[in-house]
């Protein structure tokens, strides 16, 4: 870590949740980069963790790489569905593992810059800031949406989503000792607009809908015991792997489907539909409250509103939109630094800022 001198302030970027649109978040931080802003204290909320462990790690760059190259069905593949996930329908085992394996599982008190992954105490309704043990783990529980993914023992505990009560976890970063705080704020405008038209439809890739079979085929393995036994029992477990096949159907073809409006005449709304909606207007509603009283130096809002929580395959759109907030903010960063007596920004034009 470089040593602070009085003219340079520690920066701290609060990336907030968001899901797929959290891709935004690689933008951000590139674009920064190229303009002579790295953090010196990193926060995130639910994909923000995902985002900043990535960073942290020094992969920032394969996985942006990677995760342009996957489709929604492949998306889904990671996340492991499961019949017997409680508390939620995936537990994300195949993506955690990814991670270990490709980037490393360091312990957060050994990484180079200060890392909070924020999560919520699902039984008492407080955040929980996770900045010691193993890296992964803590972003396991930052990310874990309620109802889709599974929630993460911790101590006498469960975690799920940071972004039920910090969004965009500016106060994080205050209590971490940052003198500039870049918030990032994925959710500004998602209220009021209209993504979903569609729900119960299947996709029209029919190599997706491969892919889907097989990822299902491969459950059934994973689950011998299902049809097996008494009749009786049979049965049941048979009508009960079929609802939850149905629903993860409903998820999977949900997210294929989640897309801007059509001329066609809207449909109602399904259960993924409902639910991830709802967690949009909360997540709204909070960020703005917050972030009315621990305001931060700049804030980026990344126009994210036509992608949904789980179009993974708008990751490259998502990428260059962070770039763009980045740039849209210079005026009101520049004015951030010059503030706090940080010339950095003063030092370096980087190609492409001479016109702002």
């Amino acid at each position: 870590m470089e040593a602070h001198t009085a003219d340079h302030k520690k920066i701290a970027l609060a990336l907030g949740s968001g899901s797929a649109r959290g891709m935004a978040h690689i933008g951000v931080i590139q674009r920064l980069g190229e303009l002579g802003i790295k953090p010196d204290i990193i926060v995130g909320t639910s994909i923000g963790s995902v985002i900043a462990a990535c960073y942290l790690t020094e992969h920032l760059d394969d996985f942006s790489a990677w995760i342009q190259t996957l489709s929604s069905a492949q998306v889904f593949h990671y996340m492991s569905v499961s019949l017997t996930a409680a508390g939620g329908v995936a537990h994300a085992t195949r993506l955690i593992d990814y991670f270990i394996s490709e980037y490393g599982n360091p312990n957060i008190e050994d990484l180079s810059l200060p890392f909070a992954a924020v999560a919520t105490d699902l039984q008492r309704g407080r955040e929980v800031w996770l900045q010691r043990g193993p890296l992964w783990e803590a972003v396991r529980a930052s990310m874990a949406v309620p109802g889709v993914l599974t929630p993460v023992a911790h101590r006498d505990s469960w975690l799920v989503d940071g972004g039920l009560v910090n969004p965009v976890p500016v106060s994080v970063c205050r209590a971490l000792g940052a003198d500039i705080t870049i918030g990032v704020d994925l959710n500004s405008d998602l209220v009021g607009r209209r993504k979903i038209e569609r729900d119960a439809r299947a996709p029209d890739n029919e190599q997706q809908r491969k892919e889907e079979i097989a990822e299902e085929e491969e459950a059934e393995e994973d689950h011998p015991a299902i049809g097996s036994g008494n009749d009786g029992e049979g049965d049941e477990e048979s009508q009960l792997a079929a609802a939850f096949s149905r629903f993860a159907s409903s998820v999977k073809e949900a997210a294929s489907n989640w897309r801007s409006p059509s001329e066609k005449k809207p449909e109602a709304p399904g259960t993924l539909n409902v639910m991830m909606s709802s967690i949009n207007i909360m997540q709204d509603r909070i960020t703005r409250s917050r972030l009315a009283g621990e305001p931060a130096d700049i804030m980026l809002w990344p126009r994210l509103g036509h992608i949904g929580l789980l179009d993974f395959g708008d990751a490259a759109e998502a990428i260059a939109e962070g770039r763009d907030a980045v740039d849209r903010m210079l005026p009101a960063i520049r004015h951030a630094f010059n503030s706090e007596g940080d010339d950095r920004l003063v030092q370096t034009a980087p190609a492409g800022d001479q016109e702002l």
